[in-house]
């Protein structure tokens, strides 16, 4: 399972439900069948993005009663569900990867978080000194999520 967003708010009178997603496209989460809040499977009957949020028509939410309930709570996903292309990874398996000098195999830090931003994708390597490397190729040079490493090319000024 992965985290994949959080019910922030309620959506009109029939239970719709407001998520803010933490992926780096919310359209993942319209593709879903089930949404897990809780640890429990939830069926998504429909869901639309709209201004950046998911908002949810989810099975057993019927009123507004209902979807103020889930207010807060912690939407996951089932990694399987989602298929990924080549070369994109889960944030969560980025998370805690060992960065490695791809030049000289010398241990720079760990990814301690991906930033998202419109142009592209940064990793925050924490180690000895914070570096902020942008995820692009003239940086990154390999991932090996089975490895536990991701391979940076060092460039003056990083």
């Amino acid at each position: 399972m992965i985290e994949t967003g959080i019910i922030v708010n309620t959506h009109g009178a029939h239970g719709e439900v407001k998520i803010q997603p933490w992926a780096d496209s919310p359209e993942v989460l319209t593709g879903l069948e089930y949404l897990y809040i809780d640890g429990a499977p939830v069926r998504l009957l429909s869901a639309k993005v709209h201004k950046g949020c998911v908002l949810a028509a989810l099975e057993g939410i019927t009123d507004i009663d209902g979807a103020m309930k889930l207010k807060n709570r912690t939407v996951s996903m089932c990694r399987d569900d989602v298929p990924l292309e080549e070369g994109r990874h889960f944030i969560a398996d980025l998370v805690g990867l060992r960065a490695v000098d791809s030049e000289t195999g010398d241990e720079l830090g760990t990814v301690s978080d991906v930033l998202l931003f419109p142009a592209n994708n940064v990793y925050v390597i924490s180690g000895e000194r914070e570096m902020l490397v942008p995820a692009v190729p003239d940086f990154i040079d390999g991932v090996d999520i089975a490895g536990g490493c991701v391979r940076i090319r060092l460039v003056d000024g990083l």
